[in-house]
């Protein structure tokens, strides 16, 4: 048995999975208004945020899931100019966005401030961007800044949010999604974190059918490893107003002017592609 002095775990009893990293020291820990946030020092992945019990991020593998919840979206946009990002709070999505020199403005709206304080005490990389004149930083209920968004003034919405509970239910409704396709511009696309391609399907096949349901005309989900995250494998789904998501600026991608650890126009084509029981699922 670990002893939980030395590690952190993370368990899905639904699953009968855990996931385990062995620490060093607990750094911090505070219940804000919202949820309940830890840092960790780590002895192989540097230092990790968890909320709620559940692993978000650390400093040794956040680049997979903050590229890919950015550049695919990004590159299959014809010309992002304004981009939002909900949730995020420890601010590397806002920063792969702001590499995009066509990028104009990214509106990030976190509902907990202590999530980007401590992202920019503990993993100030992340946080390098936040001072980019294109950049706002908003500390309060995305799905309401959404509702008052005016009409098609975004090109490109991006959920970066926690798992389905809590502060983040409201983020994976019809509704929610619904006041997204009216924010956004013909030609412009949603995508939203969704869980892992092995232990939710249910949730997946749920937000493809509300976000067609919304309005959207096109749904792809794209799948990555997420070492820390349950099962070691996550997705993100795009939503379409108006735009093939099956294709994007293939030379673009292959010619950007900035560095990536991950992404590239190989990976974003390979991510397109779905195993046979998620197409299967997700029809």
């Amino acid at each position: 048995m670990l002893d939980p002095n030395e590690w952190f775990t993370e368990v899905v009893a639904s699953d009968g999975a855990a996931f385990s990293l062995r620490v060093r020291d607990r750094l911090h820990a505070e219940q804000t208004p919202y949820q309940f946030i830890e840092i960790y020092d780590t002895e192989g992945f540097g230092k990790l945020m968890v909320i709620d019990g559940c692993t978000m991020l650390s400093t040794r593998e956040n680049f997979l899931y903050h590229e890919m919840m950015s550049h695919p979206a990004l590159y299959t946009h014809a010309a992002p100019r304004r981009v939002c990002i909900i949730g995020g709070g420890d601010c590397g999505t806002l920063r792969e966005v702001l590499r995009h020199e066509s990028v104009e403005s990214a509106v990030q709206i976190d509902i907990d401030e202590r999530v980007t304080r401590l992202a920019e005490q503990y993993f100030p990389e992340l946080t390098e961007s936040n001072a980019d004149p294109r950049a706002t930083l908003l500390f309060e209920d995305g799905v309401r800044w959404i509702e008052e968004a005016a009409p098609g003034s975004l090109d490109l919405i991006i959920v970066d949010s926690t798992d389905p509970v809590g502060p983040a239910e409201g983020l994976f409704t019809r509704d929610f999604y619904a006041q997204c396709e009216r924010a956004l511009a013909a030609g412009g696309i949603l995508i939203q974190q969704s869980e892992s391609p092995l232990y939710h399907v249910k949730i997946l096949r749920e937000m493809h059918e509300a976000m067609r349901g919304a309005g959207f005309d096109s749904t792809q989900t794209l799948c990555f490893p997420q070492t820390i995250y349950p099962s070691g494998w996550w997705s993100a789904t795009m939503a379409g107003k108006g735009v093939a998501l099956d294709r994007f600026r293939v030379e673009a991608a292959r010619e950007k002017s900035f560095e990536t650890q991950y992404y590239n126009a190989g990976i974003h084509q390979g991510a397109l592609a779905l195993p046979e029981f998620l197409r299967r699922a997700l029809g």
